[in-house]
């Protein structure tokens, strides 16, 4: 693109080569032809327009020199005052206005071969010798010369810094990450370190753990076979004693004997409260949910401990309602026997109330009692093992301290509530909250009556006695004796077969030990016998096994169970049951 002056005398118009030279003459004879010139110069001047205001820099030149036309932004972009500045200044585009020959080389190469290019990035050289970073579109002229280019110039400095500081940050950034992965990989290190440490502690921890529990197992065993060894005798001695009790004896010997009764009583509850408390403590001992009649549980109890009141010298209340809750009877009982007990044994005068009150969603059990009451700040201990309430020089039986640890961990294991409110000097109540059920209505079967000659005795009824202690045998045959029983004794199950083969007579009850010799059980004597007699005899089992395992076992096979040592009030009851069944 060659700049023309519209000044120069020495060029020529386009209306002097068409002979169109003077005004007259075009205005005259070529209208038409004046008004396609003036368009044509309107049209020159836009584009010169263009050119001169551009953006970006416009250059035409010639490969092998310098430039032949440039515009003021080119200028700019090579940090001269002018175009005609930059076109004097450079002669030769290689050497001045390329920052390195070998990319001036291989662009023009490129040139000739494909003709053009598009927005490649090079470098100029500033008129301060800086390079400048530019995108240029070249485009071959041949019809002006062999290496005649038009170039369009776009000025990427900015770009170029702003791409060269991304990738220093990134290079920045790859550092830190690397620092920092490192860092990773020693803290992980570290991390392993700690984890396999933590691993060992934790083998170790489960190496002790099982230890422990194989301790606690070889524990309650020993605990179980010591109890039930322990029980045996003293079952036997409890036995005995209550026949000695039936009889009439001289005062100093009945006294003596009422010492031994309540030494083998103690000894009795210290064996149980430890299996409770062993079994509670291994989780072993698993509610056995049932909809219980809180009025006939309530009434049981109220008749059982009439006679702790009385031998006490104390007033025993009972106020109860009809009431359903739905919870593990025989846990129950023992909780509230256990209150109960510790009632009658910490109060020396006044007595003892048992109340059921019904709310609309719960039943509330209350034992209250006018006995020597707790310390305010004695309250949180009292359900620690071996926790004395009787302080010294009180008065009154010691118990062993656990019959409240075993009442806590019961209410925890049946998901009821325990409260306890006291006044030193004045008593004690203890509240027991369960949630209140509901159940079908049913028609309550009545007891058979019981016959009034086994009302004073049983009237030589006939029952086996089937144990492997002789002497518990030599004290069950006293006192059913003294009961009016005829007894009929086995050590086994072929010796009972054998008896009743030889005697030829048929018993109306069979009492069965759970655990005889040659690892027989009462369960399957009772069983033989049964099936020897050609008739459901009425049975029950007595046993030291107070596990889970066997009374659910019994209860499946509908026999009642009596635990070791037998109290002689509930054999005789649950003897009375068989005998009029």
């Amino acid at each position: 693109m060659k700049k023309h002056s519209d000044t120069d005398q020495n060029e020529y118009g386009i209306g002097d080569l068409l002979g169109l030279g003077r005004q007259s003459v075009r205005k005259n004879y070529y209208p038409a032809l004046q008004q396609r010139i003036d368009e044509l110069e309107q049209e020159r001047n836009r584009y010169k327009w263009l050119f001169e205001n551009a953006l970006h820099g416009i250059f035409q030149a010639n490969l092998r020199g310098g430039f032949l036309a440039c515009n003021p932004a080119m200028a700019r972009i090579c940090g001269y005052d002018s175009a005609e500045q930059l076109r004097k200044s450079i002669i030769r585009l290689r050497e001045q206005l390329f920052f390195s020959a070998s990319e001036f080389d291989v662009l023009r190469q490129e040139l000739l071969d494909r003709g053009s290019l598009n927005a490649r990035e090079t470098r100029f050289r500033r008129s301060d010798q800086a390079p400048v970073h530019v995108a240029i579109t070249m485009l071959r002229r041949p019809d002006l010369g062999p290496e005649v280019v038009e170039t369009f110039v776009a000025d990427i400095s900015e770009r170029v810094h702003g791409r060269q500081r991304l990738e220093q940050l990134n290079a920045e950034l790859e550092h830190r990450v690397s620092e920092r992965t490192e860092a990773l990989q020693n803290a992980n290190v570290d991390l392993r370190y700690q984890i396999e440490e933590r691993e060992k502690i934790e083998q170790e921890l489960v190496v002790a753990i099982e230890a422990a529990e194989e301790a606690n197992r070889s524990k309650d065993k020993y605990l179980a076979a010591a109890s039930h060894d322990l029980l045996q005798p003293l079952n036997a001695a409890r036995l005995m004693v209550s026949a000695l009790q039936e009889g009439s004896l001289p005062e100093k010997e009945s006294r003596m004997i009422q010492q031994a009764h309540r030494a083998l009583e103690g000894a009795e509850e210290l064996l149980a409260d430890l299996l409770d408390i062993s079994k509670l403590d291994q989780q072993a001992m698993k509610p056995d949910l049932i909809h219980t009649d809180i009025n006939e549980l309530v009434r049981d109890l109220g008749e059982e401990f009439s006679a702790v009141a009385s031998n006490a010298d104390l007033e025993f209340r009972v106020r109860s309602t009809p009431a359903l809750v739905f919870t593990d009877q025989r846990m129950l009982a023992r909780i509230i026997r256990n209150l109960l007990s510790n009632a009658f044994r910490y109060t020396q005068q006044g007595g003892v109330l048992l109340a059921v009150r019904v709310r609309d969603e719960s039943v509330r059990l209350e034992v209250w009692d006018t006995g020597v009451g707790i310390a305010p700040d004695k309250l949180k201990d009292i359900f620690a093992e071996f926790h004395q309430v009787l302080p010294k020089g009180a008065g009154g039986r010691q118990g062993a301290g656990l019959g409240l640890a075993i009442v806590e961990r019961m209410v925890g294991v049946l998901g009821c509530r325990i409260d306890v409110a006291s006044k030193l000097g004045q008593g004690s109540r203890f509240t027991l909250t369960l949630p209140r059920a509901s159940a079908p209505r049913f028609e309550k079967v009545l007891s058979p009556a019981v016959p009034l000659a086994l009302r004073e005795g049983f009237g030589g009824a006939l029952v086996l006695v089937i144990d492997n202690e002789p002497a518990v045998l030599e004290s069950m045959q006293m006192l059913l004796e003294r009961w009016g029983c005829e007894v009929m004794l086995a050590l086994s199950r072929d010796q009972a077969l054998a008896e009743l083969e030889r005697t030829g007579k048929r018993p109306q009850a069979i009492l069965a030990d759970y655990h005889l010799d040659y690892e027989q059980t009462g369960f399957d004597a009772i069983h033989r016998v049964r099936k020897y007699l050609g008739e459901d005899v009425p049975g029950a089992i007595i046993t030291a096994d107070r596990t889970d395992e066997v009374r659910t076992l019994l209860r499946a096979q509908y026999l009642p169970v009596l635990n070791k040592p037998v109290k002689p009030n509930r054999l005789r009851a649950l003897l009375t049951s068989l005998v009029t069944s």
